[in-house]
């Protein structure tokens, strides 16, 4: 212990990391330094720097990722319509490797021995950061408090912080938060509670971003979004930054009912999981990629895609962004998005995302000539077909023949 001088702490200011930031001076005998990043939480992050300073830091960095996280992150996965166990948009996942990467990029510019984050020995985020952090900075010592300490309950941590003068808010104290909850530009997450019973529908109150389906407009709201390389460049003719797009998507999701989920997961850790989601803008995004690359993109190319994304997909959940397999997995699906360009007519109702047009001047790979009921001028013979059904029926008919023998 005596070898860590200084400590690089994600830190966001809340009771957990407040009380981390004392153990890990108290243990260690350590500078602690803060990193607090906005990823469009929806929360003031300005207050950890108050916080901070009052605990006696002395080095603290807060930062606005919001553009980083959407460009580098959130659009680079949504190009491979990814999605988790078919249900999981993977929000709190990918918001991991930045926040990682920021971590030792600090530890390395104040020369710091060790990173520490307030994530549990249960979950995810504890493989999430430390996978990004060994990747990134192999040598580097991580503190895992959770792992460490003998504080087991909230009620033990508010004697903690009683009992070492750390401040908490009056308005918390006393009051049991119901749910565990984490946000970012991407998703709000909630567990705990009664969530922990499947069997438990969520309370309507519990959801924060979207009204129910129930209590959305009566009448549909129609956006126009426009594709350029697998990315959303505008909406509604509007160009927008993929922050903004993702701010924007979340707000008119939210007013429709769009985006709530209830899922069971299975961890890496290796335990099930229940927790609920509200995804707006992702949910709208996913929808209009793939409706944007169903016109654009080869049906092989697309069906290679749709066969790693599973893959993909764990990749992320599990920690692994900064691999190796991921990355070479991430330059095969950018180089299929060179075509996907186009715009993407969606209808939002009552909770519900549809397709309502697609279009694309230049990339449309779909030829109406050759489509069409009606004549086709010869565009198409359809003679051809009967011997493309025999050559592909050969293997059929020579084992139909061998089983009759």
């Amino acid at each position: 212990m005596s070898d860590i001088k200084k400590v690089v702490l994600a830190y966001s200011g809340g009771l957990d990391t407040s009380i981390i930031l004392k153990w890990l001076e108290d243990t260690y005998g350590c500078e602690v330094v803060t990193f607090t990043a906005d990823i469009g939480q929806g929360e003031e992050v300005e207050p950890a720097r108050a916080k901070a300073k009052a605990m006696g830091v002395k080095e603290i960095y807060i930062e606005d990722l919001r553009e980083d996280f959407a460009r580098d992150y959130v659009f680079p996965m949504f190009r491979a319509n990814t999605i988790y166990e078919g249900e999981y948009l993977l929000g709190t996942s990918i918001a991991r490797p930045l926040i990682a990467k920021r971590l030792v990029e600090i530890a390395q510019e104040v020369g710091a021995d060790a990173i520490s984050h307030g994530a549990t020995g249960k979950g995810n985020d504890q493989v999430r950061f430390e996978l990004g952090a060994y990747a990134l900075m192999p040598d580097v010592q991580v503190i895992a408090p959770w792992r460490e300490w003998e504080l087991s309950s909230r009620e033990s941590l508010m004697a903690y912080a009683k009992e070492h003068g750390i401040p908490v808010d009056y308005a918390k104290q006393g009051k049991k938060s119901p749910y565990s909850m984490d946000a970012n530009l991407l998703h709000i997450s909630y567990e705990g509670d009664i969530l922990e019973d499947p069997w438990a529908e969520p309370e309507d109150d519990m959801w924060r971003w979207t009204v129910s389906p129930e209590n959305a407009p009566d009448k549909a709201t129609y956006l126009e979004i426009e594709f350029a390389k697998g990315d959303i460049v505008a909406i509604d003719g509007k160009k927008m930054s993929p922050a903004t797009v993702m701010e924007y998507l979340n707000k008119v999701g939210g007013e429709n009912g769009i985006g709530r989920d209830d899922i069971v997961e299975n961890r890496y850790v290796g335990m099930k999981s229940r927790g609920c989601y509200e995804t707006p803008a992702g949910t709208i995004m996913l929808k209009a990629h793939r409706a944007i690359e169903s016109l654009t993109l080869d049906r092989e190319a697309m069906h290679l895609k749709d066969e790693m994304m599973p893959r993909y997909a764990k990749m992320i959940y599990n920690g692994y962004w900064w691999s190796p397999e991921r990355e070479a997995l991430q330059a095969l699906i950018d180089n299929t998005q060179k075509t996907v360009n186009g715009v993407v007519r969606v209808k939002l109702y009552k909770g519900s995302v549809s397709v309502a047009g697609r279009k694309s001047e230049k990339d449309s790979l779909f030829d109406e000539s050759i489509a069409t009921f009606e004549d086709d001028a010869g565009a198409y013979d359809q003679k051809d077909a009967e011997g493309f059904i025999k050559l592909n029926a050969l293997r059929l008919r020579i084992a139909a023949k061998k089983s009759k023998k």
